[in-house]
């Protein structure tokens, strides 16, 4: 009995649709994947026949939970180093093919997108959110970095949303994100396979999603507003965010926070709890990425990874979280004053080989 494949590709009249198959993993993107949405999307962008390309997911828990971590942990820590970096090579070069992509890209996203899945969702035209859509960059968390173009997409997010997102790795809803830009639309989950069936016909992608978004501040199936207003919760706190998190150093946003109220006390210590080093190197991503273009943001990000596979703090945080999953990392280095602007800038640091992109 053979598996299903990982990915799978269909048309349906003007769509060319891409399914997620991986449910039993979260649909966590192996490298397979990655080449074989790269290679399909370059088919069908000079298929006259498919006037728009179509992302969805199976299993209803997640559009994505980011990429292989497991694989990337067995093969950094056999000293396969150059292949997992080879991942990360094909990824970068999906992400940026997605956003260079002259045909509309919809992702119907209704679960949790993190990370890698993020990566293949935020870079195209359309990102529509379902009611359980749940966004996040947790890689602070396991020792690694926001990569996938967030470098790119995060700091030109409302404010200081993206820094927020980045340094404490929480959720947005579906409200939150379509006000933050993350979510170009809402639709009910109720409605997704309406919508597909729509999108797989003529009319323009953008009249179609018009009709079957809900208004801004609707709720779970159209229910009603997430609040008085019509605000998500993170919104809500926007003033709160962009003063706290405006420091130039994750020591002053820490400061900022802990001489704020509860809620903010309560942010710093979830920062408190991250990697160092990943915390110090989100931040310099991210005030970085604001003078950016797209190529450089993906450079830096090749760069910084390929410093970081060769690193303890990523195995270590794969370790305490998915492999034995004790959530007791040890850091290293374990505190923000240990880690020093050269080691933040060593990451940063020109390769003898640089991602090359389409």
């Amino acid at each position: 009995m053979t598996s299903e494949p990982e990915i799978l590709f269909d048309r349906r009249g003007a769509a060319g649709i891409v399914t997620l198959s991986r449910p039993q993993a979260l649909n966590a993107v192996t490298h397979g994947m990655v080449r074989a949405l790269r290679a399909r999307l370059d088919d069908w962008r000079e298929d006259r026949a498919v006037t728009r390309v179509v992302v969805v997911a199976k299993g209803g828990r997640a559009f994505s939970a980011g990429g292989d971590l497991r694989r990337l942990y067995d093969l950094g820590r056999a000293g396969r180093h150059e292949e997992a970096l080879d991942f990360w090579r094909d990824e970068y070069a999906l992400n940026a093919t997605i956003k260079r992509y002259p045909k509309p890209y919809i992702a119907l996203i209704d679960g949790i997108v993190m990370g890698g899945g993020v990566g293949i969702s935020i870079h195209g035209s359309h990102r529509v959110a379902g009611d359980k859509f749940q966004f996040a960059m947790p890689e602070v968390g396991i020792g690694f970095f926001p990569d996938v173009g967030a470098t790119w997409f995060l700091p030109r997010l409302p404010g200081e949303t993206g820094t927020f997102c980045a340094l404490t790795a929480e959720r947005l809803a579906a409200e939150d994100a379509v006000a933050a830009g993350v979510a170009t639309h809402r639709v009910a989950s109720g409605r997704f396979g309406d919508l597909l069936d729509g999108l797989c016909g003529t009319v323009s992608v953008d009249a179609l999603l018009a009709a079957f978004a809900a208004p801004r501040g609707a709720g779970p199936g159209d229910a009603g507003p997430d609040g008085p207003d019509g605000a998500g919760p993170v919104t809500k706190m926007r003033g709160a965010i962009d003063r706290h998190f405006a420091g130039d150093t994750v020591e002053d946003i820490l400061a900022a926070l802990e001489s704020g109220g509860a809620a903010a006390q309560a942010m710093a210590a979830t920062i408190r709890s991250k990697a160092p080093l990943s915390l110090k190197l989100a931040l310099a991503q991210l005030r970085r990425g604001r003078h950016w273009d797209f190529d450089a943001c993906m450079r830096a990000e090749f760069r910084i990874v390929s410093r970081i596979v060769r690193d303890k703090d990523f195995y270590e945080g794969v370790r305490a979280v998915i492999v034995d999953k004790d959530n007791a990392p040890r850091w290293c280095p374990a505190t923000l004053s240990e880690v020093t602007s050269a080691e933040v800038e060593r990451h940063f640091a020109p390769l003898e080989r640089e991602l090359v992109l389409p």
